[in-house]
């Protein structure tokens, strides 16, 4: 079996590790929102949105040619030197993303498998071969993904919070409010969603040609608006207290298929695109490189990857993603988070530039089962639609852009809406943030350099090169898994020790404080 045959096998075994590995770290960016706030369990949560990750898996062709040939050129290399490239990048990506996962952090699998491509082609031919004017597109797309995810999440936020106030549960304010709220996000998600999202469908297509085009967008929007506000009142009229109790739960559910969706169409790029492109190239090298590169993947094929991200999106460090990020926007004063001692000096001089001022959401709750609600129903739906949008509409453009910096950009800017990253260990909530934006930055030399010398070493040493890659991705992975969990124990340990401690003090609060300020709790309990 020449080296060629043995690489693209190879290849495919590495989709279905790299696919369970996106799925393990991106899951906290679809299930975060509604997990934080208690809506759903986090497994149930998992599943519903599995189900539209799949979906929207197989809808992810324009992403896919984005990541498959739109950062090199595979028609200027060898068949053996392009199949090279895309193995290198699946040996780094997967040590790197089981990393960050393993310690709980989010990290950008489109960040990764950008930067892994441009250092393998760097590596193998040089940057006459990379496509600089798409590198720095999809760069700068995702900046402004970020700038935008967290612009818009702050202003919504506080705008909503404005008219909701604390009065979540409150029928009469429901009844005023909710409907034009909710009659804003439907109408946002159904914009980006499907005349966005999913614009390449024919139904789409005529929909647009016969209500839009006719008319500005601007006014289709705003009869919609109008039309979903109606529907919700009318709803709220007819279903009474329950309809109140459970709109915005609906509507955090609402955001997170959505998102679901969105994800599915963009990130299958990342862990399916190479070892699929090294497939395509193997069992069409008859032809040339270029006519192969081509060549349209069939959707059963993206069906089938997407049902593999929802397999890592089940596993234990996929919930431990989910919890830091949940815990990093919380609500409650003691969060069972790390963050190193630069990072949180760096917070206090930053907390120190803006006073805290009174905090807007509703005060700290917990469910009867004793779990922490670090996020009411209202901001859950916002952190949920405003992701989902952004997402849908760039992958509309064929765009891979980060799930994981849109969605902490959400949760990051509608807690800062809340005015809630002041209280309990601001300076722990803030050095975690800063210290997952600087891993953010790490990860992008990481893959560069670390591609790059993988690239070169299977080039020249062949087989042995691939041995040798796989050793150190093995050994890293196993050391990673380790100090993580050292971690962990250590976090629970001091989070324990500082409950003990403050227990009588809390108790004589709780005494005198009324019943929706509760005590802090351990925080092994959000775990599942």
């Amino acid at each position: 079996m020449d080296l060629i045959t043995i690489l693209t096998f190879l290849g495919l075994g590495f989709l279905v590790w790299d696919c369970i590995e996106v799925g393990r770290n991106d899951a906290a960016n679809i299930v975060n929102a509604v997990f934080g706030a208690r809506i759903l369990r986090r497994r149930l949560a998992v599943g519903l949105a599995g189900a539209f990750v799949v979906l929207g898996a197989a809808l992810s062709s324009p992403v896919i040619e984005t990541a498959r040939k739109g950062i090199f050129d595979p028609a200027t290399l060898s068949l053996q030197t392009a199949i090279i490239a895309y193995i290198s990048v699946y040996l780094v990506d997967t040590v790197l993303l089981y990393t960050y996962s393993a310690f709980g952090m989010p990290v950008s699998t489109t960040a990764s498998l950008i930067f892994a491509l441009l250092g393998a082609s760097l590596a193998l031919a040089g940057g006459s071969v990379v496509h600089w004017d798409k590198v720095w597109i999809v760069l700068a797309n995702i900046i402004v993904s970020i700038a935008l995810a967290g612009l818009a999440g702050f202003l919504i936020q506080r705008v909503f919070r404005a008219a909701i106030r604390d009065r979540i549960d409150d029928r009469e304010t429901i009844l005023l409010h909710g409907p034009w709220i909710c009659g804003l996000m439907l109408t946002w998600l159904g914009w980006f969603m499907i005349l966005k999202g999913m614009g390449s469908l024919p139904f789409v297509q005529s929909f647009r040609q016969s209500f839009i085009d006719p008319y500005t967008p601007g006014l289709v929007f705003l009869t919609a608006w109008g039309a979903g506000t109606l529907g919700v009142h009318l709803i709220l009229s007819f279903t009474g207290p329950v309809g109140t109790r459970y709109l915005f739960p609906a509507m955090a559910l609402l955001g997170m298929v959505c998102l679901a969706f969105a994800f599915g169409q963009n990130d299958l790029a990342n862990c399916a695109s190479p070892g699929l492109s090294a497939f395509w190239l193997w069992e069409h090298q008859e032809t040339s490189v270029g006519e192969a590169s081509q060549i349209p993947i069939p959707w059963w094929v993206l069906l089938g990857t997407g049902c593999l991200l929802v397999v890592g999106m089940f596993t234990e460090n996929a919930q431990r993603v989910t919890r830091a990020q949940v815990n990093t926007g919380s609500q409650f004063d003691r969060v069972a988070l790390y963050a190193p001692g630069w990072c949180r000096a760096l917070a206090r001089w930053m907390l120190r530039l803006f006073p805290p001022r009174k905090e807007l959401a509703p005060p700290p709750r917990v469910t009867p089962a004793g779990k922490k609600l670090h996020y009411d129903a209202l901001r859950a739906a916002v952190i949920s639609s405003v992701s989902a949008g952004i997402i849908a509409f760039a992958s509309s453009q064929g765009l891979p852009i980060s799930t994981t910096y849109v969605s902490f950009a959400a949760v990051l800017a509608t807690g800062m809406a809340d005015r809630v990253l002041h209280r309990g260990d601001a300076d722990l909530k803030v050095g975690r943030a800063i210290w997952v934006v600087f891993s953010w930055f790490a990860a992008a030399v990481i893959a560069i350099a670390a591609t790059a010398a993988v690239a070169r070493m299977i080039f020249h040493w062949e087989l042995i090169g691939v041995a040798a890659a796989l050793g150190a991705n093995l050994t890293v992975r196993f050391l990673a898994q380790w100090f993580a969990d050292r971690q962990e124990e250590e976090v629970h340990l001091r989070i324990s020790r500082e409950t003990h401690r403050l227990q009588p003090h809390l108790a004589a609060l709780n005494d005198q404080a009324p019943s929706d300020h509760p005590p802090e709790t351990n925080p092994s309990e959000d775990i599942e």
